[in-house]
């Protein structure tokens, strides 16, 4: 079954999650805490049938994807005292994926696989977990903090080689984080946005190597009191691209030029819920703008509690 070629990160989507890490909520603590948080998503997306992208060592046209996402966030921030302004925590995020994606064409990128797949699901299996050894933060004053933080995903979820719907990715990714965050602590306004910058190993599976992306993440809100807690309504953005091209021998489709937007609007709600700082926030982020990845619609809700 022959395909033109084309060009795409592998699978359409690398670990980079757009509105991961967005606003005041993905901040790093100042003060010495212990945080659990609860974080769910969808996405709804699609690429175009003339354009195949490669998926675990078949390229496929047309695909569509619906993927449901539920993970489990824990932050600590220990009773270490670096000085004056300086703070230092580290977390781990455990998800839990279901993946449901069809394509119209499949063909194989080599690897002995070929033939035509035309729906395939995968339910409740565990993906990449996350883990973030360093999150520096230094506090310029009350309503004003940069932050540090490295991300590493782990090859953990399930992956299987030739299949459509995989829950892992199959390689490592380091994903240096800055961030910058405003909260003005009396005129309610936000201000955050998280530049960052993925590095992937290769699928040995595949002998595929995603190129590095840049990424940037940012919000814009108003908070004020509302019904004894604090609510935010405003904007959400990301802006993605790839800057290096996709290599290794199963990189048979060519490089890598690709690039994506979304944004959308968010709103959030800090309350106290059994003495406990809890804080609540949903998003919705509509992709435009994009060439050789999956395009379409991401959901998010997060749910933090401190302790």
């Amino acid at each position: 079954m022959p395909l033109d070629p084309a060009v795409a990160e592998e699978g359409g989507s690398g670990h980079y999650l757009p509105g991961s890490i967005a606003s005041f909520i993905d901040a790093a603590p100042l003060d010495e805490t212990f945080i659990v948080r609860f974080n769910g998503l969808n996405y709804l997306g699609s690429a175009s049938a003339e354009r195949p992208i490669p998926f675990a060592g078949v390229a496929a046209a047309g695909a569509k994807a619906d993927v449901w996402g539920a993970g489990l966030t824990l932050l600590w921030r220990p009773p270490i005292d670096l000085g004056g302004k300086w703070s230092y925590a580290m977390s781990m995020t455990i998800p839990y994926l279901s993946s449901d994606i069809s394509a119209n064409a499949v063909a194989s990128l080599g690897n002995g696989l070929s033939g035509s797949i035309a729906r395939e699901r995968m339910v409740d299996a565990i993906g990449d977990i996350i883990v973030m050894p360093l999150m520096l933060n230094y506090n310029f004053n009350r309503d004003f903090n940069a932050n540090f933080r490295v991300g590493i995903y782990t090859p953990t979820g399930s992956y299987q080689l030739g299949s459509l719907s995989n829950t892992g990715k199959n390689f490592w990714t380091f994903e240096p984080v800055l961030g910058f965050v405003y909260f003005g602590q009396q005129n309610g306004i936000e201000v955050s946005v998280y530049p960052g910058v993925d590095f992937n190993t290769e699928n040995p599976a595949t002998h595929y190597q995603s190129g590095t992306q840049f990424h940037i993440d940012g919000t814009l809100a108003q908070h004020f009191p509302l019904l004894g807690g604090l609510a935010g309504l405003g904007v959400s953005a990301y802006d993605y691209s790839q800057v290096t091209p996709d290599s290794g021998t199963g990189a048979t489709l060519g490089p890598f030029e690709g690039k994506s937007v979304g944004v959308g609007p968010v709103a959030s709600y800090i309350v106290k819920i059994a003495g406990h700082d809890t804080i609540w926030e949903a998003k919705w982020l509509h992709e435009t703008d994009t060439q050789n990845r999956l395009q379409g619609n991401i959901y998010w809700l997060k749910i933090v509690s401190k302790f």
